[in-house]
């Protein structure tokens, strides 16, 4: 992955992606002109962690529209699956990435990247599969289908140096449970970024509703 260029330094990589916010948006941008005032938004609104999905042809775009014009948002790329997105990716400036799941291709390529990323597992065994590659930190997905806070708790004793972003079917009524679990660092959730909010430009709505996110943690 020596194509990959990162990150310039005046935009500072995350320690912990875990660790900026509870919540993590997850956004599906279909019309890159809305990226930078929805960023704007989540920012504003305390969560300054944004994951751009690779589900629309405009995710590239928005990333690079976020990177360069809202300093304060922490843009990263979700639903990488090949190594040619984890290039691509990381020159249009995303400063951390997110898979569903892992290969040992792409997890190589994650970590050649030459920024933080989090793999996704629903799995015991992935999970030791992992930690026995380093990686410590990771996307648990899709969390309510795969066992959500129980599965959680589970490997909370046998497996406690693994620390996991649950996404997939959390909403503010259950994100609280995730965040008081000991090796549950933040939550992933489009809840805060309703389509109608967007498709009407209602920014306000969306930071509303971004604050009310960030202050779920217990």
């Amino acid at each position: 992955m020596s194509s990959a260029v990162p990150p310039s330094p005046a935009a500072a990589l995350p320690a912990s992606v875990l660790d900026l916010a509870p919540v993590l948006p997850v956004v599906v941008v279909d019309d890159a002109a809305d990226a930078v005032p929805l960023a704007r938004a989540l920012v504003a609104g305390g969560l300054p962690a944004i994951e751009v999905t690779l589900r629309t042809p405009a995710a590239l775009e928005a990333i690079r529209a976020v990177a360069d014009a809202v300093p304060d948002a922490v843009v990263g790329a979700g639903t990488v699956l090949t190594p040619a997105q984890v290039t691509a990716c990381v020159e249009a400036g995303a400063r951390f990435l997110v898979s569903p799941g892992w290969t040992e291709t792409l997890l190589a390529a994650m970590s050649a990247a030459g920024v933080p990323f989090l793999p996704g597992v629903s799995t015991a065994s992935e999970v030791v599969a992992l930690l026995e590659r380093g990686v410590r930190e990771m996307k648990f997905f899709p969390a309510e289908a795969a066992g959500g806070t129980a599965y959680l708790k589970s490997l909370a004793g046998p497996l406690s140096g693994a620390r996991f972003c649950p996404t997939g079917g959390i909403g503010p009524g259950t994100a609280p449970e995730y965040l008081a679990l000991p090796n549950v660092g933040c939550v992933g959730g489009s809840w805060m970024i309703p389509a109608d909010a967007v498709a009407a430009g209602d920014w306000a709505r969306v930071e509303r509703l971004a604050r009310e996110a960030a202050a779920l943690r217990p």
